[in-house]
């Protein structure tokens, strides 16, 4: 029960930031936190993808602050974190053998965290009178929420 919980949450993450998501996973598997040695994923805990992953993580830290990025809930956009969701959902669940069960939660969890995480920040930057504190906070509760997740694990 607890890896779906932790595959739903990861979802939400990458509801919140699509790369973010993967580059925790990353690290998780690369530290030895996310077992996946001898699956198909295997690769994700490899130096090369998870420094990759941690520069696209970074730089959609810095995209999400532009004004002319585009709405996370474009279809595009949506659908990015669906996937990510889902995946990093896959990988998470694959610990315990249960890689669809945990694809779907994260999938679940990104399509939540996506539409709450817009929702939540437009009603903080109308209280802040402006975007960014409330872009940099969502960035503190999807980077810390996700180190908490995999560091859980």
């Amino acid at each position: 029960m607890s890896l779906y919980l932790f595959a739903l949450l990861i979802g939400v993450v990458a509801g919140l930031r699509a790369m973010t998501a993967p580059a925790a996973v990353a690290w998780g598997a690369h530290l030895g936190l996310i077992p996946l040695q001898g699956t198909p994923l295997a690769w994700l805990g490899g130096n090369i993808v998870t420094w990759v992953l941690t520069a696209l993580a970074v730089l959609e830290l810095v995209a999400d602050q532009l004004p002319k990025t585009p709405s996370r809930k474009v279809p595009v956009q949506f659908g990015t974190r669906i996937l990510t969701g889902a995946f990093c959902g896959a990988a998470i669940g694959m610990t315990g053998g249960a890689w669809i069960g945990g694809a779907i939660a994260g999938a679940i969890g990104a399509v939540v965290g996506t539409l709450a995480g817009a929702d939540l920040r437009g009603r903080l930057a109308k209280a802040f009178g402006k975007d960014l504190p409330a872009a940099l906070l969502e960035d503190l509760v999807a980077v810390g929420g996700a180190a908490l997740i995999v560091s859980a694990l």
